[in-house]
């Protein structure tokens, strides 16, 4: 089966500084970090909760790509997205 995401929702990881969202591979639930940096948001004014989820929502289809992406070549539960990872 292909990655998917129907659940829409994403939350802020404030010790982590990013966001994190949920994929799932029919019925196998995969995590997904997005660092605060690959966001655009790396200055520390920058990276408040508001302004990493309005930088998710916006680059949202992006994001899930690059989720694919990672998740396509090391199939596993846990993903850490990095700068590097978006194109």
């Amino acid at each position: 089966m292909a990655l998917n995401f129907p659940n829409r929702s994403r939350s802020f990881d404030r010790a982590r500084k990013g966001v994190s969202f949920i994929g799932y591979d029919g019925m196998f639930e995969v995590r997904f970090l997005i660092e605060a940096a690959a966001l655009g948001n790396s200055g520390m004014a920058n990276t408040s909760e508001a302004a990493c989820l309005d930088a998710f929502d916006a680059a949202r289809a992006t994001i899930q790509e690059a989720a694919c992406r990672a998740y396509a070549s090391r199939r596993g539960n846990s993903f850490t997205l990095t700068a590097h990872d978006i194109r």
